[in-house]
Protein backbone atom coordinates (compact mmCIF):
# COMPACT_ATOMS: atom_id res chain seq x y z
CA UNK A 1 0.00 0.00 0.00
CA UNK A 2 2.03 3.10 -1.09
CA UNK A 3 4.89 4.04 -2.91
CA UNK A 4 8.28 3.77 -0.79
CA UNK A 5 11.18 5.25 0.16
CA UNK A 6 13.11 4.30 2.38
CA UNK A 7 16.25 6.06 4.06
CA UNK A 8 17.92 6.96 7.32
CA UNK A 9 15.77 9.46 9.53
CA UNK A 10 16.61 10.32 12.66
CA UNK A 11 15.63 8.45 16.02
CA UNK A 12 12.31 9.31 18.28
CA UNK A 13 13.23 10.45 21.46
CA UNK A 14 10.02 10.03 23.23
CA UNK A 15 9.60 6.64 22.33
CA UNK A 16 8.75 4.44 25.38
CA UNK A 17 9.67 0.89 24.17
CA UNK A 18 6.25 -0.08 23.91
CA UNK A 19 4.58 -1.48 21.03
CA UNK A 20 1.49 -1.07 19.39
CA UNK A 21 -1.36 -2.99 18.93
CA UNK A 22 -3.80 -5.72 19.43
CA UNK A 23 -4.03 -8.86 17.39
CA UNK A 24 -6.46 -9.28 14.51
CA UNK A 25 -8.48 -13.09 14.22
CA UNK A 26 -6.72 -15.50 13.72
CA UNK A 27 -7.53 -19.13 12.32
CA UNK A 28 -4.33 -20.69 11.73
CA UNK A 29 -1.24 -19.42 9.11
CA UNK A 30 -3.04 -19.91 6.12
CA UNK A 31 -5.79 -17.68 7.27
CA UNK A 32 -7.01 -16.72 3.88
CA UNK A 33 -7.67 -12.77 4.19
CA UNK A 34 -9.96 -10.26 1.87
CA UNK A 35 -6.97 -7.29 1.96
CA UNK A 36 -8.79 -3.33 0.73
CA UNK A 37 -6.61 -0.67 0.39
CA UNK A 38 -9.80 1.87 0.34
CA UNK A 39 -7.84 5.26 -0.79
CA UNK A 40 -9.55 8.50 -1.71
CA UNK A 41 -9.30 7.90 -5.78
CA UNK A 42 -8.96 3.93 -6.20
CA UNK A 43 -9.70 0.84 -3.60
CA UNK A 44 -7.50 -1.70 -3.96
CA UNK A 45 -8.48 -5.50 -3.43
CA UNK A 46 -6.51 -8.32 -3.08
CA UNK A 47 -6.33 -11.82 -1.39
CA UNK A 48 -3.28 -13.07 0.83
CA UNK A 49 -2.19 -15.05 3.78
CA UNK A 50 0.53 -15.85 5.85
CA UNK A 51 2.52 -16.80 2.70
CA UNK A 52 2.27 -13.40 0.56
CA UNK A 53 -0.41 -12.23 -1.92
CA UNK A 54 -2.43 -14.48 -4.46
CA UNK A 55 -3.03 -13.92 -8.13
CA UNK A 56 -6.60 -12.43 -7.51
CA UNK A 57 -6.52 -8.52 -7.15
CA UNK A 58 -8.77 -5.88 -8.17
CA UNK A 59 -9.00 -2.27 -8.72
CA UNK A 60 -12.11 0.32 -8.89
CA UNK A 61 -12.73 3.70 -8.53
CA UNK A 62 -13.46 4.28 -4.67
CA UNK A 63 -16.72 6.11 -6.12
CA UNK A 64 -18.29 3.38 -7.72
CA UNK A 65 -18.35 1.57 -3.86
CA UNK A 66 -21.43 2.84 -2.79
CA UNK A 67 -23.78 -0.41 -2.25
CA UNK A 68 -23.40 -3.90 -1.34
CA UNK A 69 -24.98 -5.00 -4.88
CA UNK A 70 -21.73 -3.47 -5.94
CA UNK A 71 -18.99 -5.50 -3.55
CA UNK A 72 -21.22 -8.81 -3.67
CA UNK A 73 -21.06 -8.76 -7.30
CA UNK A 74 -16.76 -7.62 -7.45
CA UNK A 75 -16.46 -10.60 -5.08
CA UNK A 76 -18.78 -13.52 -6.20
CA UNK A 77 -16.23 -15.50 -7.19
CA UNK A 78 -13.57 -15.51 -4.36
CA UNK A 79 -13.71 -16.91 -1.01
CA UNK A 80 -12.01 -15.54 2.31
CA UNK A 81 -12.35 -16.15 5.92
CA UNK A 82 -11.46 -12.51 7.29
CA UNK A 83 -11.10 -9.16 6.07
CA UNK A 84 -8.47 -6.36 7.25
CA UNK A 85 -9.58 -3.14 5.76
CA UNK A 86 -7.04 -0.46 5.44
CA UNK A 87 -9.24 3.09 4.84
CA UNK A 88 -8.75 7.08 4.90
CA UNK A 89 -12.75 7.58 3.38
CA UNK A 90 -15.03 6.93 6.51
CA UNK A 91 -17.94 6.65 4.74
CA UNK A 92 -16.79 4.04 1.81
CA UNK A 93 -14.89 2.06 4.99
CA UNK A 94 -18.04 1.65 6.65
CA UNK A 95 -19.72 0.96 3.99
CA UNK A 96 -17.64 -2.40 3.19
CA UNK A 97 -17.14 -3.14 7.19
CA UNK A 98 -21.24 -3.45 7.21
CA UNK A 99 -21.33 -5.03 4.30
CA UNK A 100 -18.46 -8.08 5.20
CA UNK A 101 -20.28 -8.20 8.71
CA UNK A 102 -24.02 -9.06 7.25
CA UNK A 103 -22.15 -11.14 4.60
CA UNK A 104 -21.41 -14.60 5.53
CA UNK A 105 -20.80 -12.99 9.32
CA UNK A 106 -17.18 -12.65 8.65
CA UNK A 107 -14.37 -10.86 11.37
CA UNK A 108 -13.67 -7.49 10.07
CA UNK A 109 -10.52 -5.79 11.17
CA UNK A 110 -10.30 -2.00 10.54
CA UNK A 111 -6.47 -1.07 10.46
CA UNK A 112 -5.42 1.92 12.76
CA UNK A 113 -2.88 2.60 15.48
CA UNK A 114 -4.74 -0.25 17.66
CA UNK A 115 -3.41 -2.88 14.82
CA UNK A 116 -0.44 -5.09 15.42
CA UNK A 117 2.17 -2.80 13.32
CA UNK A 118 5.33 -4.29 14.58
CA UNK A 119 6.83 -1.04 15.94
CA UNK A 120 5.69 1.77 18.70
CA UNK A 121 3.94 4.68 18.18
CA UNK A 122 5.86 7.70 19.29
CA UNK A 123 2.81 10.55 18.73
CA UNK A 124 0.66 12.68 20.95
CA UNK A 125 -2.63 10.76 19.24
CA UNK A 126 -2.46 8.59 17.22
CA UNK A 127 -6.16 8.07 16.08
CA UNK A 128 -4.80 10.99 14.17
CA UNK A 129 -2.45 9.32 11.81
CA UNK A 130 -4.18 7.97 8.61
CA UNK A 131 -4.39 4.14 8.27
CA UNK A 132 -2.72 4.64 4.79
CA UNK A 133 0.44 5.50 6.49
CA UNK A 134 0.38 2.92 9.21
CA UNK A 135 0.03 0.38 6.69
CA UNK A 136 3.07 1.83 4.97
CA UNK A 137 4.83 1.84 7.89
CA UNK A 138 4.19 -1.85 9.11
CA UNK A 139 5.20 -2.91 5.28
CA UNK A 140 8.70 -1.33 5.71
CA UNK A 141 9.58 -2.32 9.39
CA UNK A 142 8.87 -6.22 8.08
CA UNK A 143 10.41 -5.65 4.73
CA UNK A 144 12.56 -3.42 4.42
CA UNK A 145 14.14 -2.85 7.78
CA UNK A 146 14.63 0.97 9.88
CA UNK A 147 15.28 3.37 10.41
CA UNK A 148 13.34 4.56 7.31
CA UNK A 149 11.60 7.37 5.39
CA UNK A 150 8.46 6.19 3.62
CA UNK A 151 7.26 8.55 0.68
CA UNK A 152 3.61 8.13 -0.58
CA UNK A 153 2.89 9.44 -3.97
CA UNK A 154 -0.86 9.65 -4.15
CA UNK A 155 -3.77 12.32 -4.02
CA UNK A 156 -1.58 13.68 -1.16
CA UNK A 157 1.93 13.06 -0.99
CA UNK A 158 3.02 11.81 2.60
CA UNK A 159 6.25 11.89 4.49
CA UNK A 160 6.52 9.08 7.70
CA UNK A 161 9.73 8.80 9.32
CA UNK A 162 10.06 5.54 11.21
CA UNK A 163 13.09 5.40 13.83
CA UNK A 164 15.55 2.32 14.67
CA UNK A 165 13.93 0.97 17.95
CA UNK A 166 11.17 0.69 15.44
CA UNK A 167 8.77 3.71 16.57
CA UNK A 168 6.59 5.75 14.22
CA UNK A 169 7.75 9.09 15.18
CA UNK A 170 5.31 11.38 12.50
CA UNK A 171 5.77 12.90 9.40
CA UNK A 172 4.43 15.55 6.32
CA UNK A 173 1.47 15.82 4.62
CA UNK A 174 2.14 17.76 1.26
CA UNK A 175 -0.60 18.18 -2.09
CA UNK A 176 0.07 15.22 -4.55
CA UNK A 177 1.47 16.30 -7.82
CA UNK A 178 -1.84 15.86 -9.57
CA UNK A 179 -3.83 18.03 -7.34
CA UNK A 180 -1.13 20.86 -6.79
CA UNK A 181 -1.66 21.15 -10.35
CA UNK A 182 -5.21 20.75 -11.28
CA UNK A 183 -5.69 23.26 -8.53
CA UNK A 184 -4.04 26.23 -10.64
CA UNK A 185 -6.06 24.95 -13.66
CA UNK A 186 -9.44 25.39 -11.45
CA UNK A 187 -8.59 28.40 -9.36
CA UNK A 188 -7.09 30.60 -12.22
CA UNK A 189 -9.20 31.64 -15.70
CA UNK A 190 -6.40 31.39 -18.42
CA UNK A 191 -4.50 28.24 -16.94
CA UNK A 192 -4.87 24.59 -18.71
CA UNK A 193 -4.84 21.36 -17.92
CA UNK A 194 -1.43 19.71 -18.49
CA UNK A 195 0.18 16.91 -19.10
CA UNK A 196 2.45 15.76 -16.40
CA UNK A 197 5.89 15.24 -17.99
CA UNK A 198 9.54 16.10 -17.67
CA UNK A 199 9.88 19.53 -19.24
CA UNK A 200 12.62 20.20 -21.81
CA UNK A 201 14.29 22.96 -19.79
CA UNK A 202 13.81 24.78 -16.45
CA UNK A 203 12.82 28.13 -18.31
CA UNK A 204 9.05 27.61 -19.36
CA UNK A 205 8.81 28.96 -23.27
CA UNK A 206 5.01 28.66 -23.40
CA UNK A 207 2.62 28.62 -20.53
CA UNK A 208 2.00 24.59 -20.43
CA UNK A 209 6.03 24.52 -20.10
CA UNK A 210 5.98 26.90 -17.35
CA UNK A 211 3.80 24.79 -15.68
CA UNK A 212 5.32 21.67 -16.41
CA UNK A 213 8.12 23.15 -14.58
CA UNK A 214 6.61 24.16 -11.83
CA UNK A 215 4.65 21.20 -11.44
CA UNK A 216 7.75 19.08 -11.82
CA UNK A 217 10.77 20.41 -11.41
CA UNK A 218 8.93 22.69 -8.34
CA UNK A 219 7.51 19.50 -7.30
CA UNK A 220 10.68 17.44 -6.92
CA UNK A 221 12.59 20.19 -5.10
CA UNK A 222 9.60 20.14 -2.72
CA UNK A 223 10.45 16.71 -1.95
CA UNK A 224 14.15 17.02 -1.74
CA UNK A 225 13.81 19.91 0.72
CA UNK A 226 11.45 18.33 3.03
CA UNK A 227 13.79 14.44 3.17
CA UNK A 228 16.62 17.10 3.71
CA UNK A 229 15.22 18.69 6.84
CA UNK A 230 13.85 15.37 8.30
CA UNK A 231 17.12 13.67 7.80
Amino acid sequence: MGNWWCGPARECPNWTGKLSGTSPPNNGDLMAWLLIDNSNTRTKFALGDSEGLHEWRRVVPTADIVSAEFLSSLLHDVSFEAVMICSVVPGKGEIMKLFFKKWKNLPVHMLDASSPLGMGIDYPNPAQIGADRLANAAGVVSRHGVPAIIIDFGTAVTFDVISAEPAYCGGVIAPGLGAMSDYLTKKTALLPEIELEEPSSAIGKSTVHAMQVGAVIGYRGLVKEIIARVC
